[in-house]
Formats: C-alpha cells, structure tokens, sequence
C-alpha cells in the first residue's frame, strides 16, 4: 500500500467521522448536510480542507466563553430606573397592535425601549458627516464596533477624530473583525492604542498570521457606535470607501443607516460591550457599567420605541430570522424587503409565500450590480421562485447595501442582517425593530423613490437567461446551504 493510498484512507475517513459530528453532535440542517455529504463524496481531499476552514462550527469552548461574558440586557435595564416592562408597554397602547412581535422580542432578551428619536440616513457620505460631527462633541466615552475599518480616506478621518479624543482623556474602545478588517495593518489600530484609546480583534488568528485563521467563516458583522452612552448608531455602512460611494465600479452605493437617541441606545451599548468583554477577557462588573455612566438616566427624546435583535452562531436560535418570520406572517398589508444577497432557507420561504398568497403586497429589491457573483447567482435562482409566486422583484440600478424590512403602516427591520444563510446563522449580526408609524411612512417613501431607480422584473427576464448561467445558478444555490 503506498503512501497516496494511505493519506487517501485516512482522509475518507475523517470525512465520515465529520458527518457524524454534524448529524448527532452539531445537529445541522438536512440540506446543509446532504451538500457536505455531496462535496466530501465527490472531492474528498478538497472538501475536507473547504469543511476544516469554512464548515467546522465554533469550539464549545469559544461558545461557552461567549455566554460567559454576556451581559444580560434585561438585567441592565430594570435597574435603569424610569423604564418601563413589557407588561407597562402595552398598558400605556405603545405596543398595542404589535404585541407579539414585542413579546417574542421580549424572549430574545430585548426590551422594548419608548421613546427615541431616530434619523435614517440612506446616504453613506450623511451617516460619516453626522458620526464625525457626533464623535467630535464626545464628552466622556466613545465605544466603537465594526465589521470593515479600512486604512483609507475614510478609515483615516474617523482614526484621526478617535486619536484625538484619546488624547483628551475620553475612554474610547474599538473593536474590528480580524477578516472584514483584514487589509488594514495593525499599525494602523495600534495608533489608537498609542493615542491611548483601547482596541480590540474579533476572533484574531492563530499567531496573528492573518493566512491562519479557523473561524475565518464566523465574522462579526455588526455596526455599532455608542457615543456617551445617549447616541448610536448602527446599520450597514462600514468605514471604507465604497460605502460612502467612492468605488467606481459598485456605484451608486445605496445603503441605509440609523441614528439613535434616547433609550434604545441602550441595548446597542449592551452588544458592544458582550463583544467587548468577550475580546478582550475583561471580567468588569456589571454594576460598574452602570455606575460609570454607561447607561445614563433615560429621557424622552421623540416617540419611537425600539427592539434591538442580535444572532450570531453562539445561539441556539437564529432570533433575527425567526424575528423577519414573525414579522412577515404578521403583516395585513405589505412587506417590503432591501437586501444584498437573497438567499432563504425553507422557513423564510414559506413565510413569503404565505403572505403573497394571503394577499399581502410583496415587494424584495436586490442589487442589479453585485459585489459577489457566486452568491449573486443563488440570488438570482430564488428570485426566480419568487417571481412565479407573484412577488414584485426589483434590482437597484447600483449596488444596494442596505438591510431593511417595511411591514404593514407601523414597523420596521433596519440593521446589519442580510437575507442570506451566512447572517442568519454564521455571522454575529444587529437589527433594530422600530415600532413608529411616521418612521414607516419615511422609509415607505425612501423604498418607492429606490423603485424609481430600479428596473422591475418578471419571470421572462429570469427565463431568458443563458443555459450555462442557469447552470451555475443551479451550483451556487446548491452550494449556498454549505456555508
């Protein structure tokens, strides 16, 4: 027996040994293992490799440490005085007509938080204006979160505001992704650290060899910013160039971001530092959070209330999808979804094709420019589905980046989530669930003049697409379920 046989042998059967692991100790998905079955069945050497850097999921350890480290939410928030319970909440009508989105909500950990006054910004180049401008009138803390802080024109502005307020004497954290971030240098962060400001690398490599890296497929793909505790921001727009629409080939660049004052801030303070704490092993007690000014006394800032949702892979339950699905088979009217990537699993699915045959307005813009093909062309073979149901389906005349879901005249989903298997399950992902008529109506109408922009298709556009393109539409959706 030569040694090609022997390796051969040994990696077959590592390969069972893995389908056994998904079946009865990871308990995945049946689609996604009948395509890691097909791919280590037929590229065994390959798809062992592709399992060992995409497939494994996180260690129990890293899962357990996660849990460790988390603050709970509620916990914070009821020795906040002056806000009110979820029980409170529907008393006073503010949750009235949603009272088991709220609810379910409320079982995810999130509390409904009145009160805010939130400004949408659909513009990258107005979300970097009005976060400069906030960054620079910090007074004691600035706690930062980003899946892309890149070294360019942008990243360098908002480097330079965070050194200069380091240098001041204001506490300022940064957490990164070690691979959304991973072109920019570490001198680049260690210029906050100088200035002395804190940073902090999600998931970092082994060694920190960038090319060594076993959870290169679990990014943290949150946006988050927390300014003195009373301002934030989250939403889809990273700090790099092309969000703010200076890429040449992804233009225009249409995304959609959120800023909040008033209680709801609170929640997105809670994430930062769960991340936070788990980063850098910090053990803080949770009390001194409070009494430090992270969480100050609450004011009504407008009439907003908000549910800040959060998933990652550390969760048992996908809250954000299960959160959409709530949503969308709740809606009397219409449903209204912008994302990048279009690709369900068979949940999701079916609550959009109950709602279209329930007679409920449904409507899903993508990008008619993409920034990844293979997932593009998955995108495409749902969307076709989607079509024959009787869905409107829009592509954004650009690349659209934005995250969001308008339901009937009262709510709405805007965060960092797409639609897609990876944010749902394999990312640690943020949404806001805001609950106000006149911020519906303002997104309504951002939607309708995005239609403008866009190019409506039916079924004959998708039916008109080359046999090999259909082909690889077939591929990628097939392989989407891997990962």
């Amino acid at each position: 027996m030569n040694w090609f046989t022997i390796a051969f042998t040994i990696v077959v059967c590592f390969n069972f040994l893995l389908l056994i692991s998904m079946v009865f100790l990871e308990k995945r998905k049946p689609e996604n293992i009948i395509a890691w079955i097909t791919v280590l069945t037929f590229l065994p050497v390959v798809g062992f490799l592709l399992y060992i850097v995409f497939g494994s999921g996180l260690s129990v350890r890293t899962r357990r440490m996660i849990k460790k480290k988390a603050i709970s939410e509620r916990d914070i928030i009821r020795n906040i005085k002056g806000i009110q319970t979820l029980e409170e909440a529907k008393l006073d009508g503010i949750l009235k007509d949603d009272q088991e989105l709220a609810t379910l909500c409320y079982s995810y950990g999130s509390y409904p938080l009145p009160g805010n006054d939130i400004k949408i910004y659909s513009s990258g180049q107005d979300k970097m204006k009005a976060l400069k401008e906030d960054l620079l009138k910090a007074q004691k803390s600035i706690n930062m979160e980003y899946y892309i802080f890149a070294d360019d024109k942008t990243g360098k502005e908002v480097m330079d505001i965070l050194c200069k307020k380091a240098r001041e004497g204001l506490d300022v954290k940064l957490i990164y992704d070690s691979i959304g971030s991973r072109k920019a240098p570490r001198r680049f962060f260690k210029r906050l650290e100088k200035a002395g400001g804190q940073v902090g690398e999600f998931f970092p490599p082994f060694m920190h060899i960038r090319l060594i890296n076993l959870k290169l497929n679990y990014r943290n793909h949150r946006k988050v910013v927390v300014i003195d505790g009373k301002i934030g921001y989250t939403g889809g727009i990273n700090i790099r160039n092309d969000h703010i629409g200076l890429d040449r080939k992804l233009r225009p660049w249409r995304d959609t971001h959120l800023r909040i004052e008033g209680a709801g801030v609170y929640a997105l303070q809670n994430i930062f530092l769960d991340d936070w704490r788990y980063c850098k092993d910090d053990n803080t007690p949770p009390r001194l959070y409070l009494e430090n000014g992270y969480f100050p006394s609450p004011k009504i800032c407008g009439s907003a209330t908000t549910q800040v949702i959060t998933s990652g892979p550390d969760s048992e339950v996908p809250r954000i999808k299960e959160t959409f699905v709530k949503m969308i088979l709740n809606a009397k009217k219409r449903v209204y979804i912008q994302t990048p990537y279009f690709i369900p699993d068979d949940v999701f699915f079916s609550a959009l094709r109950i709602a279209i045959k329930s007679g409920i307005d449904v409507r899903i813009m993508v990008p008619k420019i993409p920034d990844k093909k293979t997932v593009y062309l998955a995108t495409l073979s749902y969307l076709k589905e989607m079509s024959e149901l009787g869905i409107k389906i829009y592509l954004y005349n650009g690349f659209l980046h934005s995250k969001a879901i308008v339901v009937d005249d009262n709510k709405l989903s805007i965060g960092t989530c797409n639609t897609d298997n990876r944010s749902f399950g394999l990312n640690f992902e943020n949404t806001v669930i805001i609950y106000s008529h006149e911020l519906n109506e303002q997104y309504s109408n951002i939607f309708q003049n995005d239609i403008e922009s866009s190019q409506e298709v039916g079924l004959k556009y998708f039916q008109k697409k080359k046999w090999i393109t259909k082909v690889l539409q077939a591929v990628m959706r097939l392989l989407s379920a891997l990962f």
